[in-house]
């Protein structure tokens, strides 16, 4: 039943995007809002953190100023804002949080243990900009939340895109380090972070052993490094690196290829899904990138077999960890038990229930091979009776429309939810 408009602040990757959204006061299975995308200039990745939120806040402020230019912009007006975040951060409070670590490219040191919510609120006061951080949220727990929004049956929510991360809804009582804690739902969402997931059972080579090595954050982002969208081309450049050292399939060798990152995964999903006889995009594609003067059709097949292997690998790992969420709340079907919105188990419930897994990502959305074997991976792993309950559901902008519900929510609540509102975890 909110109403007005809110604003949300979504940093993850290389870019941030900012959002407004209007509320009408009902449900809608249409949000009207407004995104803008800006990109972050490399150097701002490991500058310090007031020249990263103040380079943040005026393009914020910028967008506001636009948007409500039709309604007599006023810097006196207070607004409220939901600050997503995707990087792993010790939550203390609906609002604030302490940025465990830097992922995805970013080095500022000066962040990591302060509040990042904190940090933002400084960067808009210096700015002029009347605006409240009422909401700190992780990109998985706004995906979660405008999928709920638009479907109950939603319990998990997975982003597959530059980096990755999942959540899920879990009972407050079993999570260990709530123990004692009080909610009114009975539940929470726990933030995975399973970027960070390691086990010596994941088939880890030493492609991935040397990609963590030379790294910003060795020994960090396991789990990341093996399927998110950040990684997969440069996986894919070091294959072929080895294979063109030691064999002459690929002709005439170029220096390009021994640069790091320069096969980006767009570019290796646009020569993965290639489907013309001679391999026609693949040919374009190698040769616009390291700039030689053809490629061989057998070296195009092989370039076409790496992509398809190090894709289907990821794809199948991302499916293996939504699985593992699903039997963690009891929704994958063990004795067909189903479970409850938080994850509690019925005994008297014998039926597979209806599942919903909001996700987001481009790896997902705009990578149809990735997303056939993930799902291939769910039907095969789940079994055909079980998977046919269970549906990932793409959100659009979810991290960001998220987390402008959220602080809507926030703010119209009366009273405010205290019971949620400072959680000191051990």
């Amino acid at each position: 039943n909110e109403e007005g408009n809110y604003y949300a602040l979504d940093l993850g990757g290389t870019s941030f995007r900012v959002l407004q959204v209007q509320l009408g006061g009902r449900r809608s299975s249409i949000l009207p809002h407004d995104v803008e995308p800006q990109h972050i200039p490399q150097h701002l990745m490991t500058s310090t953190s007031e020249d990263l939120f103040d380079f943040i806040t005026a393009s914020l402020k910028e967008f506001v100023e636009r948007k409500e230019v039709g309604f007599g912009y006023s810097p006196e007006i207070r607004r409220e804002l939901g600050f997503t975040v995707s990087f792993p951060v010790k939550q203390t409070s609906v609002s604030s949080g302490f940025l465990i670590r830097w992922t995805r490219g970013f080095a500022i040191h000066d962040m990591v243990g302060n509040d990042i919510a904190e940090s933002l609120q400084l960067a808009l006061t210096r700015i002029g900009l009347s605006m409240r951080v009422v909401a700190l949220v992780n990109d998985t727990v706004g995906t979660l939340a405008l999928g709920h929004y638009h479907d109950p049956d939603t319990v998990a929510a997975v982003i597959i895109g530059t980096g990755t991360n999942a959540c899920y809804v879990e009972r407050t009582d079993a999570i260990i380090k709530c123990q004692g804690l009080v909610t009114t739902s009975g539940s929470m969402v726990v933030n995975m972070e399973w970027g960070s997931f390691w086990s010596s059972h994941l088939p880890r080579t030493s492609y991935d052993i040397d990609l963590d090595a030379e790294s910003p954050n060795p020994n960090e982002q396991g789990f990341e490094k093996m399927i998110s969208g950040m990684y997969l081309g440069e996986i894919v450049r070091r294959v072929i690196l080895r294979m063109s050292q030691e064999s002459d399939i690929f002709g005439a060798s170029s220096p390009k290829l021994s640069i790091p990152f320069i096969l980006g995964t767009p570019l290796m999903a646009a020569m993965h899904e290639d489907n013309s006889p001679d391999l026609r995009v693949v040919d374009e594609k190698w040769r616009e990138m390291l700039e030689v003067l053809e490629v061989p059709k057998k070296a195009r097949k092989v370039i076409l077999k790496v992509c398809d292997i190090v894709t289907r690998r990821a794809a199948r790992l991302a499916a293996a960890g939504i699985v593992g969420i699903l039997k963690k709340i009891g929704r994958d079907g063990g004795s067909m038990i189903g479970g409850s919105m938080s994850g509690g188990r019925s005994r008297g419930d014998t039926r597979m229930r209806r599942t919903v897994v909001a996700v987001e990502g481009a790896l997902y959305t705009h990578y149809t091979v990735f997303r056939e074997y993930l799902l291939e991976a769910l039907r095969e792993i789940l079994g055909e009776d079980v998977a046919r309950h269970v549906i990932l559901k793409v959100t659009e902008d979810g991290s960001g429309l998220g987390a402008a519900l959220l602080a809507a929510a926030l703010h119209s609540s009366t009273p405010p939810p205290n019971t949620v509102d400072s959680v000191q975890m051990p």
